[in-house]
């Protein structure tokens, strides 16, 4: 039989012939599928049809199945278990789990947040494998459906509304400078900010633009440096009086590590939210939720414990 023909069949009326053989009654039966004992009666007429047998025989008011009633029963163990499995909520246990979990994400997250959630995601999931996607703003919505990832982490530049989403928290900027910097041991103002050259880092995850914005109707700064690395802006600074604009979370990072000074900006930003986003497909995955939640406490914490540490709230 072709599976276009037994949609055409009303496989309700297994369930019902399981029930009718455990209760052995019409009456009780009925009163555990929810119908009333004449539509119960039409049931069993429906299935009677179906099957081309009788199924029972009454014995005062106890029904006895035919052999073909019992042969359909033994039949009906296996499929009917494998549907109570598809059709229950799933239960996920990350000990066990063994799924390939593909995650979009900027360079700035996979430095500065993502690697303080992964000793815990393996830890308790240490048979998952995990891939890491260049995030692109412009694609996002492909990149969560037809190339496969399963989340994105990143600071939202676009509409979402069509997603899911849940803010890990709020990231603020930080002006990095060297030690030997003419403004190392000032206040940085915003003629200063204005004046000394600039140095940009792509991981910054569009902090620029978000800059350039906070700043219209000035002067734009003075851009002497583009880099990909944060290492090629900090290696000039011995001959190059940079500034470098961050997000707070790399500043305070790298800040220590580099011997660098860290300054506030010299003007109203509001921080950004930095995000979990992910396609309605995978909303009621128990893995993926049990991920999200991971990556939410273990990052959500982490930001805001940072946010605390610099004084910036």
């Amino acid at each position: 039989m072709e599976l276009e023909d037994i949609y055409r069949r009303d496989l309700n009326l297994l369930i019902a012939l399981r029930v009718l053989l455990e209760e052995g009654s019409v009456s009780k039966a009925a009163i555990r599928l929810n119908l009333s004992q004449s539509a119960m009666s039409r049931v069993l007429g429906r299935l009677r049809i179906l099957t081309d047998d009788p199924l029972f025989t009454r014995h005062g008011q106890q029904l006895i199945p035919t052999q073909k009633a019992l042969e359909l029963n033994q039949s009906l163990t296996a499929p009917l278990d494998a549907l109570r499995t598809v059709l229950s909520p799933e239960e996920f246990d990350p000990a066990k789990c063994t799924q390939k979990f593909k995650i979009a994400t900027t360079d700035y997250a996979m430095q500065t947040i993502l690697p303080f959630a992964l000793p815990r995601i393996y830890e308790e999931a240490p048979g998952l494998s995990l891939e890491f996607a260049p995030l692109q703003h412009d694609q996002l919505m492909r990149q969560l459906t037809s190339e496969g990832c399963d989340l994105a982490i990143c600071r939202p530049t676009g509409q979402v509304d069509s997603l899911q989403s849940d803010i890990l928290g709020l990231v603020s900027v930080l002006c990095l400078v060297g030690k030997n910097h003419p403004l190392a041991d000032k206040t940085l103002t915003l003629d200063d900010y204005l004046a000394y050259p600039h140095a940009v880092i792509a991981i910054s995850d569009g902090v620029k633009a978000l800059i350039d914005g906070a700043l219209r109707g000035y002067s734009a700064p003075k851009l002497a440096l583009r880099a990909y690395h944060l290492e090629a802006a900090i290696a000039m600074l011995d001959s190059l009086p940079l500034i470098i604009t961050v997000p707070a979370d790399l500043a305070y990072l790298v800040g220590e590590k580099y011997d660098l000074i860290s300054k506030p900006l010299p003007f109203a930003f509001k921080p950004f939210d930095y995000s979990l986003i992910w396609h309605p497909r995978t909303d009621h995955s128990a893995a993926q939720i049990w991920l999200r939640n991971l990556i939410k406490e273990e990052c959500g914490k982490l930001i805001s414990g940072r946010i605390k540490d610099m004084g910036l709230v």
